[in-house]
């Protein structure tokens, strides 16, 4: 089925064009470069896998309970609307707002795959050029798995979020070849990490869990490639030049807490626009979203020298400026951590599986004889 025909709501001209400005860069010096991007790159060759045998597909998924979201964690409880609607209904909205959660995640990782083609094309040093190549076959490999659980398992999408887009489009459309890296390894990137980690804290099915916690672990390279390219670059900057930058992150997390919501889902099940503001702003798993997604964010920023006065008093207005304290290394650490115990896990259950499967037939080879 054309994926047209699964879009919740229009999402209007199939092909998004951004103008791109800017120049492509080459480098003539094939040196052996920075030795900490140059193992970064060495470890991405390395972690490369393949989401159609790394991923157990076969595993099933209840459309109308995808992610085993509990009652109060739905925007509509506890609302006018939630005592007229039937378990029917309830399913739906379920249904739905997994599907935007993880449409989003799906744009995002096709932006994701864009900017990092751009960094590759972009970036003036060689090594990181080559780990930018690595990172764009990961954001391939992303985009490839949410498209595969949209279409074969949820059957829904939903178009990209207006403000996303916007992000998006503001860090593709700058000429500066760092802002690829800002606006994507540590604005868009923190606020996936985010959203996945929730997620696969927090869910009960095991397909979407599988799925986020790989996600996660090459995420946490990409997050360690930027923060490292970006720290050695803005050492260099005048103090104008990093206020520039420091007003383009500012804009960034504004739009990222008051605007990625999920509104538009309400809205399509029928809900009035006012309505659905209110009641995705006080839901329950907005609240924690947000301060998991500044966990990320804030530290970062802080580590790559974008620390100004200006930046901090957004971060004190926000209730988020101690995060950036955060131990960045750790969070990073732990998704690798939980990739490595899942594959674990996972070799032992199979290993299990097939002794039994030899000993069955033994077993049954004896009784014959």
């Amino acid at each position: 089925m054309p994926t047209q025909e699964l879009y919740a709501m229009d999402p209007g001209d199939p092909k998004w064009q951004v103008p791109a400005t800017g120049a492509a860069r080459f480098s003539w010096d094939y040196g052996q470069g920075r030795e900490r991007l140059l193992a970064l790159y060495q470890k991405g060759k390395d972690k490369q896998w393949d989401a159609v045998k790394r991923i157990d597909w076969d595993q099933e998924v209840d459309p109308y309970d995808p992610l085993g979201t509990p009652d109060d964690a739905l925007p509509l409880h506890g609302t006018r609307h939630w005592g007229k609607m039937t378990e029917r209904d309830k399913g739906e909205l379920r249904h739905h707002f997994a599907a935007w959660q993880f449409s989003q995640f799906l744009h995002g990782e096709q932006g994701a795959m864009v900017c990092a083609a751009r960094i590759v094309e972009s970036v003036p040093d060689l090594d990181a050029k080559f780990y930018s190549a690595t990172q764009t076959m990961d954001e391939a490999r992303h985009a490839e798995i949410y498209s595969r659980f949209l279409r074969d398992k949820l059957g829904t999408l939903y178009p990209i979020n207006d403000n996303l887009a916007a992000l998006l489009g503001d860090t593709l459309r700058d000429s500066r070849w760092d802002m690829p890296y800002l606006g994507m390894q540590v604005l868009i990137e923190g606020l996936a990490l985010a959203a996945f980690g929730l997620i696969r804290d927090t869910t009960d099915k095991p397909l979407p869990r599988q799925i986020l916690t790989y996600v996660m672990q090459d995420e946490a390279r990409h997050v360690a490639f930027g923060r490292m390219a970006l720290r050695d670059y803005y050492r260099q900057l005048t103090d104008a030049e990093l206020r520039e930058r420091e007003e383009f992150v500012i804009e960034g997390c504004y739009l990222m807490r008051d605007r990625l919501r999920g509104v538009e889902v309400l809205e399509n099940l029928g809900i009035s626009s006012a309505e659905a503001h209110e009641y995705t702003e006080r839901a329950p798993q907005l609240q924690i979203f947000r301060k998991l997604l500044f966990s990320r964010i804030v530290p970062c920023v802080k580590d790559i020298g974008l620390w100004g006065a200006r930046l901090r008093r957004a971060y004190v207005d926000l209730g988020v400026l101690e995060l950036g304290d955060g131990d960045l290394d750790q969070l990073m650490a732990q998704d690798e951590e939980l990739a490595d115990r899942l594959d674990a896990r996972r070799f032992r259950a199979e290993e299990a599986a097939r002794t039994g499967e030899v000993a069955a037939a033994i077993a049954e080879g004896a009784a014959d004889d």
